[in-house]
């Protein structure tokens, strides 16, 4: 089944740098059955598990999210880019490969001790991933597991979730 989600994922050579594979998960989201099995594919480990919230990272953890806590029966929180969120945020800096990014979720978002489920396309160097579990356990919620339609194994992002449950559709 994997190699059929697969065949949905058109490869972009050189985007968005010379050298870099792209992953285009545009081609699977158009086609209803493929849309549909990658997400029975995300939501089937979490099914009767207690999620309350289903975090969703800007912004293709949105198109994953959303549709995951309406089939779990889970609220949606998102994750943004700062000075996207209109109420009063908490913020996560992180490293890149070459400087800083940041991510911000509203400060009364997630309630002590709720169980999230933190849903993005890609794990690719783990680096937002971990910012996003450190922004839910900064507000007292439970991060359930970590959930992504690929992982690019080489990139060991992997590393960077050590401790969370761990939950990848696709592996290139």
């Amino acid at each position: 089944m994997s190699d059929d989600l697969k065949a949905q994922i058109r490869h972009v050579p050189d985007f968005p740098k010379p050298g870099i594979l792209f992953y285009d998960i545009t081609t699977l989201l158009r086609r209803p059955q493929g849309f549909r099995a990658a997400l029975d594919r995300l939501a089937a480990p979490f099914e009767g598990q207690g999620i309350d919230l289903v975090v969703g990272v800007e912004s293709r953890g949105f198109i994953f999210g959303g549709a995951l806590a309406d089939r779990l029966g889970a609220g949606f929180v998102p994750v943004r880019k700062p000075g996207k969120l209109p109420a009063e945020t908490v913020r996560e800096t992180y490293a890149l490969e070459y400087g800083t990014d940041a991510l911000e979720i509203h400060r009364d978002a997630i309630a002590p001790g709720q169980r999230v489920l933190i849903v993005d396309d890609l794990l690719a160097t783990g680096g937002t991933a971990r910012a996003v579990v450190d922004l839910v356990k900064r507000l007292g919620g439970t991060v359930h597991a970590v959930a992504f339609l690929i992982e690019l194994a080489d990139l060991q992002g992997r590393a960077r979730l050590d401790g969370e449950q761990l939950v990848c559709v696709l592996t290139y």
